[in-house]
C-alpha cells in the first residue's frame, strides 16, 4: 500500500492527508481548495462526476473519505468498484449499513467509522472489556468542547454541524437490561464530575458503531453518550423539537454555525467505564483522558481535528502494515489498542494525553 487518496479537504481532511503524507504518497481530491496549505498534490473534481472519481481512485491503493456523512456513499461505491481499501469518519448508521453490505464482495478493506466516536472510543472500550471474563456494564463517553465556554449552550461548532445535528436527531442503539433497543437521542441525561468539573451526558446516535451487535447477549448495559456542559441538551431539544426545526436541518446548521463559530482552545474528553467479573471477583476498569490542541509541522491544530485525523490515519497504517484484515468489513472494536498506540499516528494519543 503506497498510494492513498484523501477525498474532502476541509480542516480534518487536510490534516489526515498531511499525517499520511509522511508515510504514503498522498493525493487529495476536492471540488474546492484545501482548508489549509497541504504538502501533497490535489486533484480538483466532484464526487458527483462518477467517471472522473473512479478513474482517479483506480490509480490509488486506498482512499479516506473525509466528507460530511451524507456524501460518503459515492466514494465508497467507487472504491468498491475499482477494488481498493476504503476508510471514512462517518457516524451515520444507514451509511455504515450500506458500506457493510458492499464489504461482502469487496476486494479491499471497507472500514467506516474510523474517527473519534465511533472510532477511537470503541477501540478504548474494547480494550477495557476484553480484560473481563463476564461483563455487566460498558459505558462510553466523549465530549468535544470549548475549553472556556460561554453562553447558555456552552458549545462551539469545531466539528461538522451537519454531523452534530444528525447524531442529535437520529435514535441511538443501546443494550438495556440485556436487550438491544433504540432510544431517542438527547435523552438519558446523566451528570458526570471529572476533577471538579461537572458535565452532562446524553444519548446520541452512531457512537457505538457495531458494538451492540458484537456484545449482544454478553452484557446487561451498553451505551454511548455525548458529554456537554450542563443545560445543552435541554436547549437543543427546545430548538429541534419544540420549535420543530428538526425538519429544517440546513437552517439549523446555518443558525448554529453563525452563532457558535469554532474556537481555537478546545478540549476532547474521552471517558470509558466497564464493570463485570474477573473470575469470581467483581471489578471496574476506567479510561479517562483530556486532549488539547497540539502543533503538527509548525501548525496548531484543534483537539477535535487531530484526535479525529490521527485515529483514521492510525487505522490506515495498521492495514498497510498487515496488522488488520486486508479484505472485508473492519469493526472498530476489533482493532487492538496497544498496536494502535504504537503506530506513528496513534502515538499522538499516547504522547499528548
Amino acid at each position: 500500500m503506497k498510494n492513498v487518496a484523501v477525498v474532502g479537504l476541509g480542516k480534518v481532511g487536510s490534516l489526515v492527508g498531511t499525517l499520511l503524507s509522511d508515510i504514503f504518497t498522498v493525493t487529495g481530491f476536492d471540488q474546492n481548495k484545501p482548508a489549509t496549505d497541504v504538502p501533497f498534490n490535489v486533484v480538483t473534481g466532484s464526487i458527483k462526476d462518477t467517471a472522473t472519481l473512479e478513474a482517479f481512485l483506480a490509480k490509488q491503493d486506498a482512499v479516506v473519505s473525509c466528507l460530511p456523512y451524507n456524501l460518503n456513499l459515492p466514494v465508497a461505491q467507487a472504491a468498491h468498484k475499482v477494488g481498493i481499501h476504503y476508510f471514512d469518519l462517518t457516524e451515520d448508521v444507514p451509511t455504515t449499513s450500506a458500506i457493510r453490505e458492499m464489504a461482502k464482495t469487496s476486494k479491499g478493506v471497507m472500514a467506516p467509522q474510523c474517527g473519534l466516536a465511533p472510532g477511537f472510543i470503541g477501540i478504548v472500550g474494547a480494550d477495557l472489556y476484553k480484560r473481563f471474563t463476564k461483563l455487566r456494564d460498558v459505558e462510553l463517553r466523549v465530549g468535544a468542547l470549548p475549553r472556556y465556554p460561554n453562553g447558555l449552550l456552552g458549545y462551539s461548532f469545531t466539528w461538522s454541524p451537519a454531523g452534530v445535528i444528525n447524531e442529535y436527531i437520529n435514535d441511538a442503539e443501546v443494550i438495556h437490561n440485556g436487550e438491544r433497543k433504540m432510544v431517542p437521542s438527547l435523552d438519558g441525561i446523566e451528570m458526570i464530575n471529572i476533577e471538579g468539573q461537572e458535565f452532562e451526558a446524553f444519548s446520541t446516535s452512531g457512537g457505538l458503531g457495531t458494538m451492540c451487535e458484537t456484545l449482544a447477549g454478553k452484557v446487561d448495559t451498553l451505551n454511548y453518550k455525548t458529554m456537554r456542559y450542563p443545560g445543552h441538551a435541554k436547549l437543543m431539544r427546545f430548538l429541534l423539537y419544540e420549535l420543530i426545526l428538526k425538519e429544517k436541518r440546513e437552517l439549523v446548521e446555518q443558525i448554529l454555525t453563525e452563532a457558535k463559530p469554532p474556537v481555537r482552545e478546545d478540549v476532547v474528553y474521552v471517558y470509558a467505564v466497564v464493570e463485570g467479573w474477573k473470575g469470581d471477583l467483581i471489578a471496574r476498569e476506567e479510561f479517562y483522558n483530556a486532549y488539547h490542541p497540539i502543533t503538527i509541522n509548525g501548525k496548531e491544530w484543534r483537539a477535535i481535528s487531530w484526535t479525529t485525523a490521527a485515529s483514521v490515519a492510525a487505522v490506515v497504517e495498521m492495514v498497510a502494515n498487515g496488522q488488520l484484515p486486508q479484505q472485508g468489513f473492519i469493526k472498530q472494536e476489533e482493532i487492538p489498542f496497544e498496536a494502535f498506540l504504537k503506530t506513528r499516528n496513534g502515538g499522538l494519543y499516547a504522547n499528548h494525553s
